[in-house]
C-alpha cells in the first residue's frame, strides 16, 4: 500500500473479518458512516480528510468460501492520543456492507521513528565513507551516529580477545594502540585497521599478527607510549612509529591531529637512529639501524644456544661431502679420528675404537650394520641408508634426509 509521507506521523494499521463477500468501497463506505458523528466535529473522519490532517483510507480485501478478510490502512498527522482515538473508533464498526464484520486494530505505527532510523543509517554510512577535515558538527543525532558506529564495529581478535577494528582480519596494514579508548577514538574517525595491545605484556597474536602485516605503532606522547613502544621493538615486527603530541594520549586526539600523525609516521629504522627510547628526545649519535640490531641479537642468541646432536651430525656430512670419509666420535660426542670410508669397516673389527657413534659419506649396509654392532656401535649416520632386513635394536640409523 503506497502512503503518503509528506504529513504523515502515524499510521493506523487493522485487520478486517466479514461475513460475507464485500469489496472496498463497502469498507471505506461503512468507515465513514459509522464513525461519522461518533467522536464531534473535531475528529469527523471526512473534515479530517479534508483539511489533510488524515490520509486516504488504503484497503486491501478478499475473499474465499464465503468469508472476506483484509488490511485497512489509515494515515494520520495528529498527535499520538488523537490517533489512538481514530483507532478505537475503526473498532466500533460492526457491519460492513450486509454482512457482520470485526475491525482490530493490529499496531498504530510512528512513521517518523523509522524515518530517524534510515537517517541514522544513512549517516552512520556517510560518516564513514567520506571523512572532511575537523569536527563533525555535534548534536543529538551525530552524536548517535557516532556512538553505534563506534559500538557496532569494534570487534574482538585472537584468543586474547584484543579490541580491535573490523578491519584488522583482512587490511595489509594494522596500527597498534594502547587501549580499547585508543581504537574507539580512531573508529570515530573512520580508521577501522586499529588493535590494541592492552598494555607492555604484548599478546602472542600481537606478534605473529606483525610479522604479517605492514605495522605501524602508533603510542601516546608519555612515558607510558615509550615503555609500550619498547617492548614492542623487542617483541614483535614494527615497521613505523607514529606518536601523539607531547604529554597527550592517542584517545584524546582530534580527527585532525590523529591524520597528521599518522601522515608523520616515522620508518622503525629511522626512529631508532633518531630518538632515544629511555626519554623520547632525539638522539645526537649515529646508532646501528633497529633491523641491523635484531639481526645481531638473533645471531648472538643462536651462539649461546647448544647445538643439537642433529646440527653436530648435519654439519659433519656437510664437512665430508663427496670425500668419502668417516668421523668417529668420542663417547662426549666430539671428533675423535677422521679416515676413508673404505677403512672403516678394518677400523670397527680391529676393536680399537671406544666410542659409540660414526658419521660417514656413504651409504649403510646391511654389512656395515653387522660389524658396526658386533663393534658396540650404537649410532650410525650417513647419507643415505641400503636396504637393512636385519636392524639391532640397540642401534639409531640416521640419514641426511632424516636431518633436514
Amino acid at each position: 500500500m503506497d502512503i503518503d509521507p509528506s504529513t504523515t506521523k502515524y499510521v493506523i494499521k487493522t485487520k478486517l473479518v466479514a461475513n460475507g463477500i464485500v469489496e472496498k468501497p463497502d469498507v471505506v463506505g461503512a468507515i465513514f458512516g459509522q464513525t461519522e458523528g461518533l467522536l464531534g466535529d473535531e475528529l469527523d473522519l471526512r473534515d479530517l480528510q479534508k483539511s489533510g490532517r488524515m490520509g486516504r483510507i488504503e484497503v486491501e480485501v478478499s475473499s474465499s468460501r464465503g468469508k472476506s478478510t483484509g488490511t485497512i490502512i489509515l494515515p494520520s498527522s495528529l498527535d499520538l492520543v488523537e490517533t489512538s482515538i481514530l483507532g478505537a473508533a475503526l473498532e466500533t464498526i460492526d457491519r460492513v456492507g450486509p454482512c457482520k464484520a470485526q475491525i482490530t486494530v493490529d499496531e498504530i505505527r510512528d512513521v517518523r521513528e523509522s524515518k530517524r532510523r534510515k537517517i541514522v543509517e544513512r549517516a552512520k554510512e556517510l560518516l564513514t565513507d567520506v571523512m572532511e577535515e575537523g569536527e563533525v558538527p555535534l548534536g543529538n543525532i551525530s552524536e548517535m551516529v557516532r556512538s553505534e558506529v563506534q559500538m557496532e564495529e569494534i570487534t574482538e581478535f585472537g584468543k586474547d580477545k584484543l579490541p580491535a577494528g573490523p578491519n584488522v582480519k583482512e587490511s595489509d596494514a594494522i596500527i597498534l594502540v594502547e587501549g580499547r579508548s585508543d581504537v574507539l577514538n580512531l573508529l570515530k574517525y573512520g580508521i577501522k585497521n586499529s588493535i590494541a595491545v592492552e598494555g607492555t605484556n604484548v599478546p602472542e597474536s600481537i606478534k605473529n599478527l606483525t610479522t604479517e602485516r605492514v605495522t605501524t605503532a602508533f603510542v601516546d606522547g608519555d612515558r607510558g607510549g615509550l615503555l609500550i613502544l619498547k617492548e614492542l621493538l623487542e617483541t614483535a615486527e614494527i615497521d613505523y612509529v607514529a606518536q601523539s603530541p607531547d604529554n597527550t594520549e592517542v584517545e584524546e586526539l582530534t580527527q585532525k591531529q590523529i591524520m597528521k600523525a599518522l601522515r608523520s609516521k616515522i620508518p622503525i629504522d629511522q626512529y631508532v637512529e633518531m630518538y632515544d627510547l629511555d626519554t623520547g628526545k632525539k638522539s645526537n649519535h649515529k646508532k646501528k639501524s633497529w633491523k641491523a640490531r635484531k639481526r645481531e641479537q638473533a645471531e648472538e642468541e643462536k651462539e649461546k644456544k647448544p647445538k643439537s646432536r642433529s646440527d653436530i651430525f648435519k654439519s659433519m656430512l656437510s664437512d665430508i661431502k663427496g670425500d668419502k670419509k668417516a668421523i668417529l666420535l668420542d663417547p662426549d660426542g666430539n671428533k675423535k679420528d677422521e679416515l676413508p670410508t673404505r677403512e672403516l669397516a678394518d677400523k670397527l673389527k680391529s676393536n680399537q675404537y671406544d666410542g659409540s657413534t660414526v658419521v660417514f659419506d656413504g651409504i649403510i649396509t646391511q654389512r656395515l650394520v653387522d660389524v658396526a654392532s658386533s663393534a658396540g656401535i650404537t649410532t650410525l649416520v650417513a647419507r643415505r641408508i641400503g636396504n637393512i632386513p636385519k636392524l639391532p635394536t640397540s642401534m639409531d640409523l640416521i640419514s641426511l634426509d632424516q636431518l633436514n
